[in-house]
């Protein structure tokens, strides 16, 4: 069953967040009575392994011989007590989506083609 999990940010802010049940053996975090449980970490704490996930990815891409102009990684992530921040499972085996994209070559300016000079009217003699 998921339950509200509370991390407090490095400024004591308090993030409250839905978190699905741990299935882990042993012993297990108790709720309060309105069934929130205190995080172990702070909230920066608990991303900090998806923010080293994604400083990884990004090397990876920008790194290798594709040089896109841009990279866009996007994670699922859900939020436990005991373990923080986890990526989350979707339809594959992780959820992880990528996007490279990249700008078109700078064209150069049209340069104008030379004209024919007019010509004049030839004089009448």
């Amino acid at each position: 069953m998921a339950g509200l999990v509370e991390f407090k940010t490095d400024d004591g802010a308090v993030v409250a967040v839905e978190a699905v049940e741990e299935q882990r053996p042993g012993s297990r975090l108790v709720a309060r009575g309105d069934g929130t449980v205190q995080a172990a970490r702070t909230f920066e704490g608990a991303l900090e392994g998806v923010r080293a996930a994604a400083e990884s990815a990004l090397r990876v891409f920008r790194d290798g011989a594709l040089r896109p102009d841009g990279v866009e990684i996007e994670f699922g992530v859900k939020l436990a007590a005991e373990t923080g921040a986890v990526i989350a499972k979707g339809s594959a085996e992780g959820h992880l989506v990528v996007r490279l994209t990249w700008s078109p070559a700078p064209s150069s300016p049209a340069q104008p083609e030379p004209s024919a000079a007019p010509s004049e009217p030839s004089a009448a003699s």
